[in-house]
């Protein structure tokens, strides 16, 4: 459906109204734009013409943004964002081929890029372009195309390709395992155990599988993997941590694993898209590519 005309305004107009909200005044908004303050001026009175509605109280020479006018200001930003993104993919990939990917940081850092070159040399026109979240968001206004999730409920609106799920080991650092001799689970119910925010019945979960009942666990709490793994590298406690994400540190003898077997964590690793949105050549590209990736590892 198209919208009649005076419901959507200029860029410029857009452009000037959502700068004199965020900074506040005509001349602030003037600099950034490399415009007069008369000239901005003139467009924000030109777009409440054009709307039919008044955005702004006149005290003065100053302009005192309506609350309405604020509202609609944080959705033109959002819209303007989307608009220089896309610009800025276009720019960078004449071809097309740009896929906008919200990844997790320690599933980005420690799983994803080792892997990504593989999937770039196999598709050298494809431009990527990462950013992390941890949570779901809106895909409308966001501006990603595609987001790498962890959970045990669906993302709303949003079409799945569950990757894997996630595999947890127990792990310290070599110092703390010679200083707190640890022969079996049961033992690990006495030492400082690291504890994430995403997951807080994680440990509880890893004793009752050991058939030991865990009534309280007992450390420091982390709202990422990636500085509760320090924690452990340091000898602050011992960490539950997925097997891709540990994996290094083992390797080098910075972590060594504590008596305990591997346990199925309670979610699983998706690539999740849009509902109802054809995906681009590039998505279908790497959403192939990366359901290989996960079968092969």
């Amino acid at each position: 459906m198209t919208l009649p005309r005076r419901y959507l305004p200029s860029v410029s107009l857009l452009s000037a109204f959502e700068a004199v909200c965020r900074l506040g005044s005509t001349s602030a908004a003037a600099r950034e734009l490399d415009l007069t303050q008369g000239a901005v001026s003139r467009l924000v009175q030109n777009l409440e013409g054009q709307l039919g509605v008044t955005l702004f109280l006149r005290e003065g020479r100053r302009l005192k943004p309506t609350e309405p006018a604020l509202a609609y200001a944080r959705d033109v930003r959002k819209g303007l964002e989307l608009i220089a993104r896309a610009s800025l993919g276009l720019r960078a990939n004449p071809g097309g081929g740009v896929l906008n990917l919200a990844i997790l940081p320690t599933f980005g850092t420690r799983w994803l890029a080792p892997r990504l070159g593989a999937f770039l040399d196999a598709n050298p026109g494809v431009t990527l372009n990462l950013g992390t979240r941890l949570r779901p968001f809106d895909f409308a206004s966001e501006g990603f195309d595609a987001a790498i999730h962890f959970g045990t409920r669906p993302w709303p609106g949003a079409e799945h390709l569950p990757l894997f799920d996630e595999r947890l080991i127990a792990c310290c650092a070599p110092d703390f395992a010679r200083d707190n001799p640890m022969r079996q689970p049961a033992d690990l119910l006495e030492q400082s155990l690291l504890q994430l925010e995403t997951r807080p019945r994680a440990w509880t979960a890893w004793f009752a599988h050991h058939g030991l009942d865990a009534p309280r666990v007992a450390g420091m709490m982390f709202d990422q993997f990636a500085p509760m793994l320090q924690a452990a590298v340091h000898g602050l406690g011992i960490a539950l941590l997925p097997e891709f994400l540990a994996q290094p540190e083992i390797a080098e003898g910075r972590l060594i694993r504590t008596p305990g077997k591997t346990v199925t964590g309670v979610g699983t690793y998706a690539l999740v898209w849009p509902e109802g949105v054809p995906p681009s050549p590039a998505l279908g590209a790497f959403r192939d590519w990366i359901a290989q990736a996960a079968r092969d590892q």
